[in-house]
């Protein structure tokens, strides 16, 4: 068994250290405790719950963040390391991990123990349910307690990226009675408690005061606000009704930076910009068609008008330039209506009409990228009609739902995590219904390879597969964009797994 503990940045950053936040004039500066945080989201829907396993959305991901805690956590420079997990160790073919708890407690006083900790990754698995975090666990073929504060969990084949995967913001962990978690409680092991919930509008928290984690939970109070409408999101910055605001509106955030009392911020991650096609339907069914499509979009167009260069192109797979495995030898797929009118030749079509859906719930500017790919598109005789949808409950009743429509994803931290979330055939958030033998297999197998050289090998295979037979178009991936007032401090680098430092602004930040 090989051991594996936090290393020196992590013992400091966990071990009582006081955490070190910028202060408005950008001097380094010990955090302040007190007031009320309130972030205005753009994202929020009627028809979110408490079940983690349900959440898929920028609200419900912070949420669960500020509520909750997890065995894992993603800190700023990418790496991970323990959070209810003080520590764990390996076997030497990753397939057996043995998880140490530390001692913390629940909003209602009671100790967090494995106990808890299996109920929560259970909730997840099995046939019966419907969680998003389902495919990522698959692999589980035991998970057991050693007394009170020891998880050991025995997977199908070994998977060197586990502790990551703990990290994913579907898995919390919740207090548990006779094997099940009761998520309608809203009590979590997190910075904050929840005070009140009303979804797609508002939740407030206010401090946990046994968190665990001495060094972090600065605001006496976090309120988050659920403000869809990019305009309504920016005014309620400038007129001081909220704090912070996420997914800044890219078209007048020069206009932003120009104001004294206010601070742009950006992070290079994962997140990426789609149009996603549905594989089982006509015409998309033919790979042919999604090439023509693939070809049709005008990637550097887009990029340049729509995320005014806050960001790069896409090459029709979801791993960003920065990320371990990048598949750099794949050609960039670029604008070309001659190879699109090619592909619609093989697929039998002269010329192809196509209905796009799609709305700035989607990403800030979707509608309008829509617009620009229709416009790139008729280069290849390819008429396409932008139907713009509602805001408000295009989660639920666009997305997977409809045959052709924008999307957004905020990416994985590792290959594996993204592919099998969204791109392993029959997932439940396999968006584009995509099924590929091959795929499966390779994805398989590269999940317990532990040499790197033959792993990388493995997932340029499964980037190619993506890019070439998918039926998700990636033409662009977006840095994440946020403001806030001049008021807010926050550390000297932030996490990327995620917008807004990863999540967990809530128990990250602090008034300077």
């Amino acid at each position: 068994m090989s051991f594996i503990k936090p290393n020196r940045r992590e013992v400091l950053q966990y071990g009582g250290a006081a955490a070190i936040a910028l202060s408005a004039s950008g001097a380094l500066a010990a955090p302040k405790k007190g007031g009320t945080l309130r972030m205005g989201k753009a994202h929020g829907g009627t028809t979110d719950s408490y079940d983690p396993g349900t959440h898929e959305n920028g609200f419900m991901l912070d949420f669960t963040h500020t509520m909750n805690n997890y065995l894992t956590e993603v800190n700023a420079d990418g790496s991970v390391s323990g959070e209810l997990a003080e520590s764990w160790e390996a076997s030497d073919d990753a397939a057996t991990w043995t998880f140490k708890l530390r001692d913390a407690e629940f909003h209602n006083g009671d100790k967090v123990t494995a106990a808890d900790v299996i109920a929560s990754i259970n909730h997840h698995r099995g046939e019966d349910t419907s969680s998003a975090a389902k495919p990522i666990l698959e692999d589980i073929s035991e998970i057991m307690a050693k007394g009170d504060d020891v998880v050991v969990v025995e997977l199908a084949s070994g998977n060197a990226d586990f502790p990551f995967i703990l990290s994913d913001y579907h898995l919390p962990i919740g207090p548990s009675k006779d094997g099940v978690v009761d998520w309608d409680s809203g009590i979590g092991a997190g910075p904050y408690m929840l005070e009140t919930f009303e979804p797609g509008v508002r939740a407030k928290f206010k401090r946990f005061d046994a968190y665990w984690k001495k060094d972090r939970a600065h605001f006496d109070a976090v309120e988050m606000l659920s403000i869809v409408d990019p305009t309504a999101r920016t005014n309620a910055l400038v007129t001081g009704e909220v704090d912070v605001i996420d997914r800044v509106e890219l078209k007048t955030v020069n206009l932003l930076k120009r104001r004294k009392n206010i601070n742009v911020q950006t992070t290079d991650g994962t997140q990426h910009y789609t149009f996603v096609m549905d594989t089982r339907a006509a015409p998309y069914s033919d790979v042919n068609v999604r090439l023509a499509l693939k070809h049709a979009v005008n990637r550097e167009e887009l990029v340049s008008k729509i995320l005014q260069g806050y960001g790069s192109v896409g090459n029709d797979h979801p791993i960003g330039r920065g990320q371990p495995f990048f598949a750099a030898d794949l050609d960039q797929r670029s604008y070309d209506p001659d190879k699109a009118k090619f592909h619609l030749k093989e697929a039998g079509m002269d010329k192809l009409d196509v209905t796009l859906k799609s709305s700035d719930a989607a990403f800030a500017g979707a509608v309008d990228a829509a617009v620009l790919f229709s416009e790139s598109a008729k280069g290849a005789n390819i008429n396409m009609k932008i139907e713009r949808v509602p805001n408000d409950g295009y989660w639920s009743n666009v997305w997977m739902q409809e045959p052709f429509c924008a999307c957004y994803w905020g990416g994985r931290p590792t290959v594996d995590w993204m592919m099998s979330t969204a791109y392993k055939g029959g997932v439940n958030w396999n968006d584009a219904y995509w099924t590929n033998e091959r795929f499966d297999k390779v994805l398989l197998e590269a999940r317990s390879e532990l040499d790197s050289a033959k792993r990388a090998e493995m997932y340029t295979e499964l980037q190619g597969l993506v890019r070439d037979d998918g039926g998700t178009i990636i033409p662009m991936f977006a840095q994440y964009v946020f403001a806030m007032s001049d008021k807010v401090a926050h550390g000297e680098k932030m996490a990327a797994n995620w917008d807004l430092d990863g999540g967990r602004w809530a128990e990250r930040w602090s008034f300077a």
